[in-house]
């Protein structure tokens, strides 16, 4: 998760996320080579006196500046269509994971399980303990296996929510009478946090996600014990 005063991005979870933050690193340091230039030649026009007569009606410098930016856009789309495309392709996935929103928690199903369901409810304030973290905990943990494709299936019963873990790079939406499917694999063991970021009413910010990644036989051992 993220920590105080930290200006970049989540540290990736899942292949996908970690695309996302180079993504977003290589289109800063072209808006910052962008602002540079304009910043240099507006600073340029402010402090010089002269002016060239080849550059008030000139075709050469009109053809530049509209080149320019259409292959600075090429250099921008190509990695974005790429990145679009690993998103939304799903791969044998090995499992599939069912989030229903409910006013004001999540429920979810093992689809590839019998009867292994169950509702996710924030640990109360004064019910949290030294090793939990306020708003972010929930009673019952998400358990999926590390390393392995996982189909995730969202809807809602009632309102409009969205399933979100910033760190693996999920955002969807749970509408009400649709099913909305993504797919992530979470590439370390650990607990990742997130949070209903659709404003569905006043307490959505308190219908927090905690999946719980962990080895494939601890995954196993996991759903032998329930």
């Amino acid at each position: 998760m993220t920590t105080w005063l930290n200006m970049s991005l989540q540290d990736g979870a899942s292949p996908i996320m970690e695309q996302l933050i180079f993504f977003h690193d290589h289109t800063l340091m072209i808006m910052l080579m962008i602002i540079t230039t304009v910043m240099y030649m507006m600073t340029t026009l402010l402090w010089n006196k002269h002016t060239s007569r080849f550059m008030l009606e000139g075709q050469l410098i009109e053809t530049t500046w509209t080149i320019a930016p259409a292959i600075i856009l090429v250099f921008i789309a190509m990695p974005s269509l790429r990145l679009l495309y690993l998103m939304d392709e799903i791969h044998n996935p090995t499992m599939t994971l069912k989030a229903v929103g409910h006013q004001w928690y999540w429920s979810y199903e093992y689809s590839d399980f019998t009867k292994l369901e169950f509702d996710s409810y924030m640990i109360p304030q004064e019910e949290n303990q030294a090793s939990t973290f306020r708003l972010l905990d929930t009673d019952n943990r998400i358990v999926l296996p590390m390393n392995s494709p996982i189909r995730l299936v969202v809807t809602a019963a009632d309102v409009l929510h969205s399933w979100t873990i910033p760190s693996l790079g999920v955002k969807t939406d749970a509408t009400p009478g649709r099913l909305n499917q993504t797919s992530f694999s979470i590439n370390h063991p650990g607990i990742l946090y997130g949070q209903c970021s659709e404003i569905c009413g006043a307490n959505h910010s308190f219908m927090p996600i905690t999946i719980e990644s962990v080895s494939a036989n601890n995954f196993i051992n996991w759903v032998s014990s329930l």
